[in-house]
């Protein structure tokens, strides 16, 4: 079982990594800055660190779902890849954001693009579990037929 679970797993632990290095940069910045919880207006800067870092946990639930679901369903080596460069966008995002409120907006749309192929690929594979296990077709072969 192990076996075909453990790039997703490493994927996982690597999110979570990255999520905890955005709550570092905003306790940084708050010292930086001088702003105690439960404040989050500051200057600019302050700001767009603690925003780059809420807008990257808002979506981490969603994220891992899907990594999970595509990875279970369709490909554990294509979801894990996917998981990858979403990782690698998301810090794009984040040090984009906290440069400029403008260098954020093409590593964004490239992360939303990898949700939705995350979307996708579960949704196939889903799909074809529930055709193949209760109706008996199986859609993987038709499509490569």
């Amino acid at each position: 079982m192990l076996d075909q679970i453990h790039w997703l797993a490493a994927v996982t632990v690597l999110g979570v990594l990255e999520q905890a290095y955005f709550f570092l940069q905003v306790i940084y910045a708050r010292r930086l800055f001088g702003i105690s919880p439960p404040n989050i207006s500051g200057p600019p800067e302050f700001e767009r660190i603690f925003r780059a870092q809420v807008n990257s946990s808002e979506y981490f639930p969603i994220f891992l779902a899907l990594l999970w679901q595509a990875g279970l369903f369709f490909h554990q080596g294509l979801a894990a890849a996917l998981g990858l460069l979403y990782l690698y966008a998301r810090y794009c995002y984040f040090m984009g954001y906290k440069a400029s409120p403008s260098e954020r907006l093409t590593p964004i749309y490239f992360s939303a693009g990898v949700l939705w192929i995350l979307i996708a690929v579960s949704a196939l594979g889903i799909l074809h579990f529930f055709l193949s296990h209760y109706v008996g077709l199986n859609i993987l072969q038709l499509l490569t037929a």
